[in-house]
C-alpha cells in the first residue's frame, strides 16, 4: 500500500492553482485526489468522537490514510510547497501531522498559527458540504474581520488543499461550524522539541475531551464571527 502515490506534487501544477506571495505566502490547489480513492480514504479515516485536531496514531487510522499521510510527508511534497512559497529545503523541518473529524462553533477563530510553526497544509476530505460559507476556510487581510478575503473562501471538500507559510499576518480562519469537517493537517515545524510539545499538549486535549466534552462544546459556542486570537 505504501507505493501508492494518492497526493502526487505534479497535480499542484494545475491551470486553476492559485499562488500568491501577498500579504503572506501561499496557495490553494484542487482536485487534489483521485476520485477513484474517495471509498477507501473514508472507510480509513479515524472515528474521532471529540472535536478538535488530535495527534496522527497509524493504528486509528486504515492503510489509505496512512498511504494519503505518508505521501503528505515525503520529502518530494514538502519540496514541491517550499518552492511555491519561496522556502529553500522545506524537507529540513520535522513534520507533525494532525487530524479532525469535528469541530464545534468555537473553532475556527482567526489567528496567524503558532511562531513554532515554518507551514502549515490542510488537505480536506469531506464527500459534500452544505450551501453555507460556515467552516469554509478563509485567508483574510485582517485579524479582526472574518470578510476581508484575500481570494475566495475554500469549501472543505474531498481533494481541496490549502497550503501557506507562517507570518505575523498570515491571518485565517472559517465562519463557526458544529459537525464533521475532516482534514489533515501537517505542519512542518522549527524544532523536534516543538513537535514533542505539541505532540503532548494535544494527547492532553483529546483526554480532557473524552471526559468534559459537553462543556468544551458549550464554551464559545456563541463566539463572535469576528473572533480572534494571534497565534
Amino acid at each position: 500500500m505504501n507505493a501508492v502515490v494518492l497526493l502526487d506534487p505534479a497535480r499542484l501544477d494545475r491551470p486553476d492553482t492559485t499562488v500568491r506571495q501577498q500579504p503572506f505566502p501561499f496557495f490553494v490547489a484542487h482536485g487534489q485526489l483521485p476520485d477513484e480513492a474517495r471509498g477507501e480514504l473514508d472507510r480509513d479515516f479515524p472515528r474521532y468522537a471529540s472535536a478538535g485536531f488530535f495527534p496522527y496514531d497509524p493504528e486509528e487510522c486504515g492503510p489509505a490514510i496512512n498511504t494519503l499521510i505518508d505521501n503528505m510527508t515525503t520529502p518530494a511534497f514538502a519540496r514541491a510547497v517550499g518552492e511555491r512559497l519561496g522556502i529553500d529545503n522545506l524537507g529540513q523541518y520535522p513534520t507533525l501531522v494532525t487530524l479532525c473529524r469535528l469541530l464545534n462553533k468555537r473553532h475556527g477563530t482567526i489567528h496567524t498559527d503558532s511562531k513554532s510553526k515554518v507551514v502549515t497544509a490542510l488537505l480536506y476530505l469531506n464527500s459534500q458540504w452544505p450551501d453555507t460559507s460556515n467552516g469554509c476556510l478563509r485567508f483574510l487581510h485582517k485579524i479582526d474581520d472574518i470578510d476581508s478575503l484575500i481570494v475566495p473562501e475554500l469549501l472543505p471538500l474531498y481533494g481541496e488543499l490549502a497550503v501557506f507559510r507562517r507570518c505575523e499576518n498570515s491571518f485565517h480562519g472559517h465562519l463557526p461550524h458544529e459537525g464533521e469537517r475532516r482534514v489533515i493537517q501537517v505542519a512542518w515545524l522549527t524544532s523536534e522539541e516543538e513537535k514533542l510539545r505539541k505532540t503532548r499538549r494535544g494527547t492532553f486535549s483529546r483526554a480532557f475531551k473524552k471526559f468534559f466534552g459537553k462543556l468544551d462544546t458549550r464554551f464559545g459556542a456563541g463566539r463572535d464571527r469576528n473572533a480572534s486570537h494571534r497565534d
